[in-house]
């Protein structure tokens, strides 16, 4: 009786210890009763809206990326060898016409120009030697002193001497011209583009030294498929679209006053370039433009727009989602310059009746499934 007395306190004390054991397996399963239905939500998937890509219908319209350029663009080089000695504008610079640009070491020329001045000199003292031999032997045959033949070479002489003092005076005439050389100066009024030398470089004959441009008139340059040029010269209406706004994502299209089409196509790339002048714009040579050519006879495909938020841009990564057996598959595609209105351009890649995931963001998700347009 005292051992059942005794050994009650013990199995009290059993007891509290498994109740204590227990309870964090309670807590446990009461932690996954709660996020029982958020799992359950999770394994339904995410249902992103597609869209069917369709041909716009404005009509025949191609879409081609150009480049700015100036129409007064010149390469300014040396003609005379030797080093630069003083290199005056950069580049940004503004430039009168006649404006000295660059200095050449001209004492090589400051020689050959002192050497000619010496020849002609010395060209000068036989011409005057011949003429006054031949004056005196003019006199002595007719009093009857030479003959005729000492006649004929005085005359000669005189006439070669005549020749020297040409040439003499052709070479001055051409180093002098040289020395000009040394000094380089604007062509035109402009902007200093770039600048290709420095002070102590050798410039030799041909070698640009900087690059300079006429900010006005300035023209749109597009390389177009030569398969296409017969195509293309038949379109009504040809606009250049430029980028507008803080990230130049709208585009604002002009129309060019002139529009010359070369008559030659490039050997290598198979394209021909087009040249469209462009009125009195706020643009920089060397940015990207849009050349849109409308209602052009024959033009094989129109331009698909789709959303901004349906195309997906990973560094040099441009893709579109596109439904392919009931889920979604990544592909690659070519836009084009800029949106516009929040619409882009697919220009490769995918054709009209593909679907795509109009938000490509949610469709990169590992549990979205595609739903129906």
């Amino acid at each position: 009786m005292p051992e059942e007395i005794q050994s009650a306190p013990a199995r009290i004390r059993l007891g509290a210890r498994a109740w204590l054991t227990a309870l964090p397996m309670l807590a446990l399963l009461g932690t996954l009763n709660m996020l029982a239905p958020a799992h359950a939500g999770a394994i339904d998937g995410v249902m992103v809206p597609t869209l069917r890509l369709q041909a716009q219908v404005q009509g025949a319209t191609t879409e081609w990326d150009g480049v700015i350029q100036a129409v007064r663009q010149t390469t300014v080089a040396a003609q005379v060898p030797g080093n630069i000695v003083a290199l005056m504008v950069k580049a940004g610079d503004t430039v009168k016409t006649g404006q000295v640009l660059a200095r050449i070491d001209e004492r090589d020329a400051q020689a050959g120009l002192s050497r000619s001045q010496a020849d002609v000199a010395q060209a000068d003292a036989q011409l005057s030697n011949a003429r006054q031999q031949w004056e005196r032997s003019q006199q002595l045959k007719a009093q009857g002193f030479i003959s005729a033949a000492a006649l004929n070479t005085a005359q000669a002489q005189w006439r070669a001497a005549q020749a020297a003092m040409s040439a003499a005076q052709a070479s001055r005439a051409q180093a002098n011209l040289a020395k000009g050389f040394a000094t380089i100066i604007a062509p035109f009024e402009g902007r200093v583009l770039s600048t290709q030398a420095e002070v102590g470089d050798l410039a030799l004959p041909g070698r640009p030294i900087l690059t300079l441009y006429a900010p006005r008139p300035l023209r749109a340059v597009v390389q177009v498929p030569a398969s296409q040029a017969a195509q293309l010269r038949s379109a009504k209406r040809v606009e250049v679209g430029l980028p507008v706004g803080a990230q130049g994502m709208a585009l604002q299209w002009v129309q060019p006053t002139r529009v010359v089409s070369l008559p030659g196509a490039d050997p290598v790339s198979q394209t021909v370039e087009w040249r469209l002048d462009l009125p009195e714009v706020q643009i920089l040579p060397g940015q990207a433009v849009t050349v849109r050519f409308a209602d052009a006879s024959d033009t094989p495909g129109h331009p698909l727009q789709v959303p901004v938020q349906a195309v997906l841009q990973r560094g040099e990564l441009t893709a579109v989602y596109v439904v392919r057996e009931g889920r979604f598959m990544l592909q690659a595609v070519r836009t084009g310059t800029g949106a516009r209105a929040g619409q882009v351009t697919l220009l490769s890649g995918v054709q009209a009746g593909d679907v795509i995931a109009a938000d490509a963001l949610k469709a990169g998700l590992a549990n979205a499934s595609p739903a129906k347009p």
